[in-house]
């Protein structure tokens, strides 16, 4: 199969995780870059910013115009957790691969099972949410998204769900913000790297999850939140099992 061809199938499964699940895109896009397309982790990763920035600008957009994004407390999400993620950055570059690997896992996993527990909230709306509580919770994201090098969507979600308390809907169009933020902060500081980057391969996967998302949006408007919910935890927990397996094997 072509590079072009993989390209943007990936692209579009990715596309689809981030429009309908509000994350694990870039969960799934680099074990894909380096695994299937044959980038190197450095290019993987600064390819990946681009494209799940890309994607969840144009989410985002789609979110926000139905009344599903939380602008006040995902900004506020987003710059608490600026400088924890270069603090865990740092603290990353001196861990060994398999404790982080670990980590990675046992973190998705906790994140799942927590979504997997029924939990009564109230509609969008009507949950009044602290200032100082989800500043607190997202300084502790990213300094968790720091250390173990992803874009966060996938300890977002859980995050807005559990400690804010949002309904699905909105932890979704939210953490779709959260995750633009960061990844264009993170950009930022890869400017050096962005000239190795592969057009095309990041083209086409870029173009494909852009339409991806516009139909994970239209997929979750047909799903209720907690199926949504559900789907969100059984990715995770894959994402979970697959990275423990492939440390002990």
């Amino acid at each position: 199969m072509s590079t072009v061809i993989l390209a943007l199938a990936a692209g579009a499964v990715i596309g689809l995780a981030l429009g309908a699940l509000g994350g694990g895109g870039s969960v799934l896009s680099v074990p894909v870059l380096i695994y299937l397309l044959g980038l190197t982790p450095v290019a993987a990763t600064t390819t990946s910013l681009v494209i799940v920035t890309l994607t969840c600008a144009t989410a985002l957009t789609a979110h926000a115009r139905d009344g599903h994004v939380r602008w006040r407390e995902g900004l506020l999400f987003a710059a608490a957790g600026i400088g924890p993620a270069m603090l865990g950055g740092v603290l990353a570059g001196h861990l060994p691969a398999t404790v982080l690997t670990v980590a990675f896992a046992v973190v998705a996993a906790a994140a799942a099972a927590r979504m997997l527990r029924p939990r009564a909230s109230a509609p969008d709306g009507t949950v009044a949410v602290r200032p100082a509580r989800a500043a607190a919770a997202g300084a502790g994201l990213g300094g968790l998204t720091g250390v173990l090098g992803v874009g966060g969507g996938f300890l977002a979600v859980p995050a807005l769900v559990g400690v804010l308390g949002m309904r699905m809907r909105s932890a979704v169009g939210t953490s779709l913000l959260v995750i633009t933020v960061n990844s264009l902060a993170a950009l930022a500081m890869r400017a050096g790297t962005a000239d190795g980057l592969d057009w095309v391969v990041t083209g086409p996967f870029a173009g494909a999850a852009v339409l991806g998302a516009w139909d994970g949006k239209r997929l979750s408007a047909r799903l209720s939140g907690d199926t949504l919910q559900r789907a969100f935890a059984l990715v995770l927990l894959a994402v979970a099992g697959l990275m423990l397996l492939d440390v002990l094997v």
